[in-house]
């Protein structure tokens, strides 16, 4: 007993500093996003341009995901933050060095592919770090405060950079972030994965795919993730139109992230009366109905009780979806599982802000949201049976 409580106590600590070095990689790629965003609109390129750049950060992801989970699941935790963080460095520097399209463009690019990178190991850290499978929801809610903190906070900061400190300031304070993350990660034990043999033959990610529940969960995942990229679009281009500053923009963003990291919390607090099942499916049918009537609230207040209730729907299902996922996939493939999964959502998320901007600038500015609504509903099918699988 008296043992036990260091270890528990030790492992307390590493979590505290494995949610804070996500917290910082995560915080340079949402201050990195929203200041490209705003200098891109600034310089009158328009709003398909900012889905473009939007999308450069999940095209990193579709070629690193599969390698980030396959080098956590072999080396654990540090090599590939470390790598991660390298990539969020060099893309802030370079943004904060050359402000011009090219030259922002890849440091989106590259700040994406450091948050992909840096959060499968993380993600796969965490669950080590879980005594008991129902100890998953809560361990996976801890986790998703992280970039919820970062959401909240790196609008915001952004925001008020650029109101009173110029573009170059808001850059800057992106490339000091990683930095900071590299030290904090430091400070997380060392936990030295299985030793596999010369002739060890992993099998391939893609065999995963024979696993029904965790298709089911993709699926699912998918849906909710774009339903996340039609509101990192439509706000910026939204208050844009509307003629609101940057810091009434990054308010509105302040409200997603807050509430989902307010949800997340009652999530820490009530997991083990929640049915992961059923909450996935009332998120969803929330996240509908107010994508639904978005486009019809009124001014800044209107528009962050709007993604407040986003926030709340779609930040709630993150550490139900990684709880479930765990459970459905073997433990040593868990790496794999995450790669997949963050290459699935990433995949997607390249097409998504782009095609958003093709909508909005086509029709209207809330069609990419209306879209998402009829996308929710029809992912409720596949929802339906999530909670019918049982562990793989």
């Amino acid at each position: 007993m008296s043992a036990a409580a260091p270890a528990k106590k030790n492992l307390r600590h590493a979590f505290v500093w494995l949610i804070a070095t996500l917290v910082c990689v995560h915080a340079c790629m949402a201050v990195t996003r929203v200041t490209a965003s705003l200098w891109v609109l600034k310089q009158g390129y328009g709003e398909a341009s900012v889905g473009l750049l939007l999308s450069l950060f999940a095209v990193a992801p579709i070629a690193l995901s599969l390698w980030a989970g396959r080098l956590a699941d072999r080396h654990g935790f540090h090599r590939p933050v470390g790598f991660g963080v390298l990539l969020a460095l060099v893309g802030a520097l370079l943004a904060l060095a050359v402000q011009q399209v090219w030259a922002i463009a890849i440091g989106c690019l590259l700040c994406g592919g450091a948050v992909a990178v840096a959060a499968v190991a993380m993600q796969r850290e965490a669950g080590l770090m879980a005594e008991e499978p129902r100890d998953l929801k809560r361990i996976f809610s801890w986790m998703a405060l992280g970039p919820a903190m970062s959401n909240a906070l790196s609008p915001i900061a952004a925001g008020l950079l650029i109101d009173h400190a110029g573009m170059t300031a808001a850059f800057a304070f992106a490339a000091v972030l990683p930095v900071l993350a590299w030290g904090l990660a430091m400070k997380v034990p060392r936990n030295p994965p299985a030793v596999f043999s010369k002739s060890f033959r992993e099998p391939a990610a893609w065999d995963l795919f024979r696993l029904p529940a965790y298709r089911r969960l993709l699926i699912v995942n998918l849906a909710l993730s774009a339903g996340w990229d039609a509101h990192s679009f439509v706000v910026p281009v939204v208050g844009h139109a509307r003629g609101l500053s940057a810091a009434s923009i990054g308010l509105v963003l302040g409200c997603f992230a807050a509430a989902a990291t307010v949800v997340r919390l009652a999530i820490v607090r009530f997991s083990d009366d929640i049915d992961e099942a059923k909450a996935v499916r009332g998120a969803m049918a929330l996240a509908a109905l107010t994508f639904m009537a978005y486009a019809w609230l009124p001014g800044t207040a209107g528009l962050m009780c709007g993604s407040a209730l986003l926030g709340v729907a779609l930040g709630s299902t993150q550490p139900m979806i990684l709880a479930m996922l765990h459970r459905a996939t073997p433990p040593e493939r868990h790496g794999q599982a995450l790669g997949l999964r963050m290459l699935s959502v990433n995949g997607a998320t390249v097409a998504m802000p782009a095609g958003f901007g093709m909508l909005a600038a086509a029709t209207a500015l809330a069609a990419p949201m209306w879209l998402m609504a009829g996308a929710l509903l029809a992912a409720q099918w596949p929802a339906r049976r999530l909670g019918s699988d049982g562990p793989a």
